[in-house]
């Protein structure tokens, strides 16, 4: 397996992300409540759709040895990714750009740190599920393609994308200077490779735990959604734009998955 190709498939998120930062060298303004709502309706989509085709779904095939008893890594991952992002929402002190008030426990930090830090953690099972994937291609899994997990790098970088944007906009509306809020959106997303060199990792240490990681990523994943983003983008809603841009998101990670996988 060609080093490079896993090098550059795990960076691609992390540039969606400095990128969308990037934003607010450019805008002046940070972004409508629309438009927000619109971003985190199109991220919630193509969560929902690389929880389903690149990590469950394999998990299961993978799984299949088992005969009848294939879904029990699935399941036992999905409900081990949900209650590790719920403990981390509990002790890690956090707060979402469109909420006043904080989660976790009670902290002294600066809000624009706990901005950041809110960010950080929803990047978590995304660096997850391309390095549970990634792992699947250097173990030779033959239900895991090299086009397959390229598409689902490329569909969690669209949607980092508005996440970047979403994050330093906000530091600089709260009177951070745009390069320090550019550094900040970047550094969110730093998380995202180290998590998926961590469970490359791990899969590599016991080969037979890779069902078990895919679908734990996929449980994370599923965690931010349900807990944040469809709360966020279903907020006042009058023309349903964050429905459709979830369903556009879907479409798309859906057809990036199954035409290159």
């Amino acid at each position: 397996m060609d080093k490079y190709a896993i090098a550059q498939g795990i960076l691609i998120p992390f540039l969606g992300t400095s990128l969308g930062a990037a934003c607010v060298l450019f805008l002046k303004r940070v972004l409508s409540p629309l438009l927000e709502k619109a971003m985190n309706g199109f991220a919630a989509g193509v969560m929902v759709a690389a929880s389903v085709w690149s990590l469950l779904l394999p998990s299961i095939e993978q799984s299949e040895p088992m005969g009848k008893w294939a879904f029990v890594p699935a399941a036992a991952g999905f409900a081990g990714g949900i209650a590790f992002l719920l403990v981390l929402d509990h002790v890690i002190p956090h707060l979402n750009a469109n909420s006043k008030r904080e989660e976790g426990p009670k902290s002294k930090m600066k809000r624009t740190t706990m901005l950041v830090l809110a960010v950080t953690l929803h990047n978590i099972p995304e660096g997850m599920a391309v390095g549970a994937v990634y792992a699947g291609l250097l173990a030779g899994n033959q239900k895991i393609t090299l086009m397959g997990a390229m598409a689902l790098s490329i569909g969690i970088a669209i949607q980092n994308f508005p996440e970047g944007a979403i994050i330093s906009l906000p530091l600089r509306a709260e009177g951070m200077k745009k390069g320090r809020a550019f550094l900040c959106g970047v550094l969110s997303g730093t998380v995202e490779p180290v998590g998926a060199l961590l469970t490359i990792w791990a899969a590599g240490m016991i080969v037979p735990v890779l069902p078990y990681l895919l679908s734990f990523a996929a449980g994370a994943m599923m965690y931010v959604v349900v807990d944040e983003l469809i709360p966020e983008m279903g907020q006042e809603q009058r023309i349903n734009t964050g429905t459709i841009l979830f369903a556009a998101g879907f479409l798309i990670m859906m057809v990036l998955d199954v035409a290159l996988g």
